[in-house]
């Protein structure tokens, strides 16, 4: 079988007209996905914030990537970060989605939260949370992803927040944003 591969653009290639992004944004939009936020500690404080590019990577060893916009208030604490969080919030869970969503302010107001065995927040109430060990950092595009090595795992038998059309659904009807 012959495989066609192409060569990989130099980063200054990668930019797209405006009208591309607004229609792959859309795009996107019809996809649902689970809802995360990925948190770290940083100066003994937590930080955190929301994120649906989130996927499994492999089983052995378990691990796990999540992609974080390096316009990010968070990015540069998560970098700095050995251990990450990654909470995926449970259906009723939309209110703190919407807080971790939103840009600077004190997103772990009022939100229940432990630290995981290795020091990263684990937010309460999720559906299922995960404690990573980074083993790596790519930078893609306006994006870093990052590899983590899971080394702590809560599962519950809430189920997931999900986010799709530019808004939340909790499995039975599609919620406010």
């Amino acid at each position: 079988m012959k495989t066609n591969t192409l060569p990989f653009a130099a980063a200054g290639d990668l930019a797209a007209p405006l009208e591309l992004i607004q229609q792959v944004k859309q795009a996107h939009r019809a996809f649902p996905s689970g809802v995360t936020v990925v948190t770290a500690q940083f100066d003994g404080q937590p930080v955190g914030l929301a994120v649906n590019a989130f996927s499994s990577v492999s089983m052995d060893p378990p691990m796990v990537l999540v992609c974080v916009n390096s316009a990010s208030r968070s990015h540069a604490s998560l970098c700095d970060a050995r251990h990450l969080g990654i909470s995926i919030l449970s259906h009723a869970q939309s209110p703190v989605a919407a807080a971790f969503a939103t840009s600077g302010g004190d997103k772990f107001s009022g939100v229940a939260w432990h630290e995981g065995e290795h020091g990263a927040p684990l937010l309460d109430g999720v559906s299922a949370a995960f404690e990573v060990e980074v083993v790596s950092r790519v930078e893609a595009g306006t994006h870093s992803v990052f590899f983590g090595r899971i080394v702590g795992v809560e599962t519950s038998e809430r189920p997931p927040l999900v986010y799709a059309g530019g808004g939340f659904f909790d499995g039975s009807r599609l919620l406010a944003v």
